[in-house]
């Protein structure tokens, strides 16, 4: 049978842009449909310019540091509007380098929604498209729970085009979505309260990033509120929201945002009509080749359910187009994979928590420092640095790196090859330090904490 294309792919985010583009590298037929803007959650209302705003929001602490530098900071005053204007012309930007990408790579682009029709056929604007292979990278959505009133609410993919800051915001959820905007709108003047139901937010991290987080974000002036919900959500006639917590307790303010998670973006996709197994929250059930469980529908990323992390579905993407366009059975690998929270201050971890490290491991070792970094010896802040080594002290294998701290992603990055080439805490020891700098102290822990 002929068919229209080799590969169809339905999505143009990080990993269906990637898979394409390789794909046609390899010689095939491709094309890609996309519904809403290249580039994806990440691209568009994700990674980048969340990461853009974490930036804008730390000069507010800059400024106030500089004094302990001898610097004289005059009359400052931060424009919303302006900032949201250069986001988007930079976004805009990245649009644009998305489809040139696509373009070059010889990959045919189809702007609507595609609806899955067969294990090899799609539909889109009337058009009915028949594939070899269907790639499916149709990403996640924010999650809204079913509570009175929360049509009155917004998620991260509105905060990024409100009209105006505004002056006190709620955050409700405890994952590093939640965090990091509770970080943005306070660094930028908003008043922040973040609630989450639970008895600490960040849950699968390591209760000691979580544990010095809470504190220092406290130390902010962030109002966090642990073990309580949202029951009820009221619009109050000036334009305001009043919330009726679980604890019976009211807060009023202007804006609330939920970041409770992000759901597989799969309704009206038509899995169905291809027989594709989905799991209880929707995602797409693959083997570890991320092929479903109909021969020639694949898929990656977020819809998945796996691991939700840009650069984790490129890898996947990638593993994708080895197995199929080049022969070789890939399985993308999703241990060890660093990653970052840009809470204020970041987060950056890799390989196991200390709780999962005891769980697998008999007799690990345990290395944690913390410590005011050296630039606020001069700024007066009180602001701590966290830094954990976790050990397995019969192979002395290093298990996981867990840092609280400025740049934690960014030195994170390194101990991730590290731990992915198996080092041990001797190697780690035996390697010289840049001093004066916070990272070298993953070389130079000595003592371990007593049990």
């Amino acid at each position: 049978m002929a068919f229209d294309y080799d590969l169809f792919v339905i999505g143009a985010g990080s990993g269906g842009v990637r898979a394409s583009r390789m794909a046609a590298a390899a010689g095939a037929r491709v094309a890609v449909a996309e519904e809403r803007y290249l580039g994806g959650t990440c691209v568009n209302v994700g990674c980048v310019p969340k990461k853009l705003l974490v930036y804008a929001s730390h000069y507010s602490e800059d400024f106030e540091d500089a004094a302990g530098f001898g610097w004289s900071v005059g009359p400052r005053r931060f424009d919303w509007k302006k900032l949201i204007e250069n986001k988007n012309a930079e976004i805009e930007r990245l649009n644009g380098i998305y489809a040139g990408l696509l373009d070059g790579a010889g990959v045919e682009r189809i702007e609507g929604t595609a609806r899955i029709t067969g294990p090899r056929s799609v539909e889109i604007g009337g058009r009915e498209i028949t594939c070899e292979n269907l790639l499916v990278a149709v990403g996640a959505w924010p999650f809204l729970p079913d509570i009175p009133g929360v049509e009155h609410a917004i998620t991260s993919n509105e905060a990024f085009f409100l009209d105006e800051l505004p002056g006190h915001v709620v955050v409700v959820g405890g994952g590093y979505i939640a965090v990091e905007f509770a970080g943005i709108f306070h660094g930028l003047g908003a008043q922040v309260t973040q609630l989450y139901r639970r008895e600490l937010f960040l849950r699968g991290f390591d209760d000691d990033c979580r544990t010095t987080l809470a504190t220092e974000m406290r130390k902010k002036g962030i109002d966090l509120r642990f073990g309580t919900d949202v029951a009820e959500i009221a619009a109050l006639p000036d334009g305001r929201r009043r919330l009726t917590l679980t604890s019976g307790d009211p807060v009023e303010c202007d804006v609330v945002m939920y970041a409770t998670g992000r759901v597989p973006k799969v309704e009206g996709l038509g899995l169905e009509a291809a027989g594709v197994v989905q799991g209880d929250k929707g995602e797409i059930l693959v083997d570890a080749y991320s092929r479903t469980n109909v021969p020639s529908v694949w898929a990656i990323g977020d819809v998945t359910d796996r691991l939700q992390l840009t650069p984790m579905v490129i890898a996947e993407a990638m593993a994708f187009v080895q197995t199929v366009y080049h022969d070789r059975p890939t399985a993308p690998n999703h241990e060890n994979v660093p990653s970052a929270v840009f809470s204020q201050p970041n987060i950056g971890t890799v390989g196991l928590t200390e709780t999962e490290a005891r769980a697998r491991f008999d007799d690990v070792v345990i290395f944690r420092e913390t410590f005011r970094p050296m630039k606020h010896t001069l700024t007066g802040s009180d602001e701590k640095t966290m830094m954990k080594l976790v050990v397995d002290r019969a192979s002395d294998r290093v298990l996981g790196c867990h840092m609280v701290g400025p740049d934690a992603g960014e030195i994170t990055q390194g101990l991730g090859i590290a731990i992915q080439c198996g080092a041990t805490k001797a190697q780690f020891d035996a390697t010289v330090g840049i001093h004066p700098t916070s990272a070298e102290e993953w070389v130079t822990m000595r003592t371990p904490v007593a049990e």
